[in-house]
């Protein structure tokens, strides 16, 4: 059994994603065969035709990137620049990916299509995708897993805005549990984010189905979930379930719903108390708005790719005066930010109508603010600017 976690394992390579133990573990057989003249009369494989695919899994599974982790990731994204994989590159044109891919397209744009096959769709899809040599067979299966995410998120906003409105009822208690019947078990997790993120306290989204529940949860810092699901499986209050600090998923019994909430909410009291009533967003810089420039963008470029163990730093931009504001999408509010000597700077917020972020921005008159959030560059219809992706904000 190959695994890096082993107790007798001496590698200091723990923190692999399956993706990259399979890799090393080929990369390993590769050399052995060479130095048994496997390849004397053989073509030796050019293994780095796989590093888009090891890059991919390794983002996509939010290890840290670091160390060996960071080197696979790196030179994965510049081999997936290339578009040696045909179906990666069809999912990218299908996304609409018109620029050197990063950990970000990785994660969040093609990771999800992916996955959507499988949370909704044919889970055959995605293997597929990626092991046809067909360019035609890789548009098709392109399109339809792009189609089945954009179903993926259709669902997920119906099942986040009936667990938002089954949470409101919860607001104070410790550990909000919301069930419901016929929710789609492929989208609890991010529900579950979503309902943190708003409550700013340990969740589970629960989907029910003949009598039985199967729950995703997610937590926030200091708050250990994993260990809280053990102690109510010890406890027969579920049928199974674990996980880690941040997040574990579980099954119970409909009827035990109502035992298991109350056992959570007491259970993690004391953690949940020592957490910050108000979360805190650490910020690794200031800058004014005429100094969110192309040239400090490409700087910050060169310390990625970001992820689990490397993040994407976030700056203060201080002092900055919305001057246009006006909603994008159908809850996204875009903005345009004037600094001092009339610099100005574009910003988004995502998911911020009906927010007070939201509001804020969109009143425009309410003097200057401090705003948060990561610099990006925005590609559209050949032009480049930096771009603030707004996360939180304060009065100046």
């Amino acid at each position: 059994i190959v695994n890096p976690n082993r107790l007798d394992d001496s590698s200091g390579l723990g923190m692999l994603a399956a993706v990259g133990v399979t890799f090393m573990t080929i990369v390993a057989l590769n050399r052995e065969l060479r130095g048994r003249g496997w390849f004397d009369s053989r073509t030796e494989p050019d293994l780095t035709q796989w590093l888009d695919i090891v890059a991919l899994g390794t983002i996509c599974d939010s290890v840290p990137l670091i160390g060996l982790n960071r080197a696979l990731a790196t030179q994965g994204l510049k081999r997936m620049a290339r578009r040696g994989n045909t179906g990666l590159a069809a999912l990218g044109d299908v996304a609409r990916i018109n620029e050197r891919p990063t950990a970000y397209h990785a994660g969040f744009i093609l990771g999800p299509r992916i996955n959507a096959g499988g949370r909704i769709g044919a889970p055959d899809l995605g293997v597929r995708l990626l092991t046809t040599n067909d360019p035609d067979e890789a548009a098709g299966l392109a399109m339809k897993l792009d189609g089945l995410n954009a179903e993926r998120q259709a669902i997920e906003r119906d099942v986040l805005e009936r667990a938002l409105a089954a949470a409101e009822a919860q607001a104070g208690r410790n550990c909000v549990v919301v069930a419901g019947e016929g929710w789609h078990p492929g989208v609890i997790g991010i529900v579950a984010s979503r309902v943190v993120e708003r409550f700013h306290r340990p969740a589970f989204v629960v989907a029910l189905n003949d009598g039985i529940g199967k729950g995703s949860g997610r937590s926030v810092a200091g708050v250990d979930l994993g260990a809280a699901v053990t102690a109510a499986r010890q406890s027969d209050l579920l049928v199974n379930g674990g996980g880690h600090p941040m997040a574990a998923g579980l099954t119970v019994e409909e009827g035990k719903l109502e035992e298991l909430s109350a056992f959570l909410d007491q259970r993690l009291a004391d953690q949940v108390a020592s957490t910050p009533a108000v979360p805190e967003l650490g910020v690794d810089g200031a800058v004014a708005v005429g100094a969110a420039t192309d040239e400090l963008l490409h700087t910050v470029e060169r310390i990625g790719p970001f992820g689990v163990g490397n993040a994407e730093p976030r700056f203060a931009v201080m002092g900055a005066r919305v001057v246009h504001a006006d909603q994008v999408g159908e809850n996204h509010v875009r903005c345009v930010l004037s600094g001092g000597e009339g610099a100005r700077l574009k910003a988004i917020a995502f998911r911020a109508v009906g927010e007070p972020i939201g509001d804020a921005l969109l009143a425009r008159g309410g003097g200057d603010l401090h705003l948060a959030g990561h610099l990006r560059m925005n590609r559209w219809q050949g032009n480049e600017n930096v771009q603030l992706i707004i996360e939180d904000a304060a009065k100046a």
